[in-house]
């Protein structure tokens, strides 16, 4: 088991949301080898000290929501988690990676800060309660098939385990088949319950379900749906981003390429500080 060190100041920051600048979660969408992580955490670590945003690296241990029974899932459970584990202990930043079960939620807890709730488990009781078991904070993606009011009962679960580290992620509805939209109202609807809530801006513009197997995207919507986000007044922004979401092994379709995420978060900071003077 590792030995996690005391919380973070991007921790103890998301604790205190609401009070300056919006926290980020962002990474590429899976640990895809043992090198990248940590080459990505550098450069969003980088833009994220110089911009005074509290930062969070995201990266999946391990894919189990695939399309196809072929597509990538990961290097190894044990192999992935120590590289995030690395990422934490060289950058000295949080980290935060998916569960898709009970028992991983112990798993995972020993090298990470955050675990995941992916949208499509959001209410499944004992995944929940596990989580909420680990004492970590509790990131839950709103279901695209959920009212973001429906999410009060998600958190519950977790609460009522004993854990009130919770965060809520809206990451869209469904529209039709193929198509997702994002509704802003969500996001003072989700903060009603006390919790901090985060859009997730490059998960929405997935157009799932595509006849090949792979999902499409729209990632020239990104800024568009990131600004609107920080200007409805969302604590947090989510994002995916890859050197090049053309060769990335999952969700390239809608990634941000990376060397587009410093004027994004500049923008973001600007409209961000706007939005408190409205306060």
């Amino acid at each position: 088991m590792n030995t996690m060190p005391t919380p973070t100041p991007e921790i103890e920051a998301i604790a205190r949301y609401g009070t300056n600048n919006f926290f980020l979660l962002a990474g590429p969408c899976v640990v895809e080898n043992q090198e990248m992580p940590l080459q990505i955490a550098r450069e969003i670590n980088r833009i994220a000290q110089k911009l005074e945003i509290p930062f969070v690296f995201k990266s999946s241990y391990r894919k189990a929501n695939r399309s196809k029974s072929d597509s990538f899932s990961g290097i190894g459970d044990i192999a992935a988690l120590e590289t995030l584990a690395q990422v934490r202990k060289e950058l000295g930043i949080p980290v935060v990676t998916d569960i898709h079960s009970a028992p991983e939620a112990a798993l995972a807890a020993d090298y990470v800060d955050i675990l995941q709730i992916p949208a499509f488990l959001c209410r499944q009781t004992e995944l929940l309660e596990a989580a909420a078991r680990t004492g970590k904070w509790v990131n839950i993606k709103k279901g695209q098939f959920l009212a973001p009011e429906s999410m009060k009962f998600a958190a519950g679960k977790v609460k009522e385990a004993g854990n009130d580290k919770i965060m809520l992620t809206d990451r869209g509805t469904m529209f039709g088949y193929q198509d997702l939209i994002v509704d802003m109202r969500g996001i003072p609807a989700m903060q009603s319950f006390g919790y901090p809530v985060i859009l997730d801006i490059t998960h929405s513009l997935q157009q799932p379900n595509q006849p090949g197997g792979v999902s499409g995207g729209r990632p020239e919507l990104i800024a568009t749906l990131a600004r609107a986000g920080i200007a409805a007044g969302a604590d947090g922004i989510f994002l995916e981003t890859h050197p090049d979401p053309s060769l990335a092994l999952s969700d390239g379709a809608n990634m941000l390429k990376l060397d587009r995420l410093s004027k994004l978060l500049t923008d973001l900071v600007t409209i961000r500080q706007a939005y408190l003077k409205t306060l």
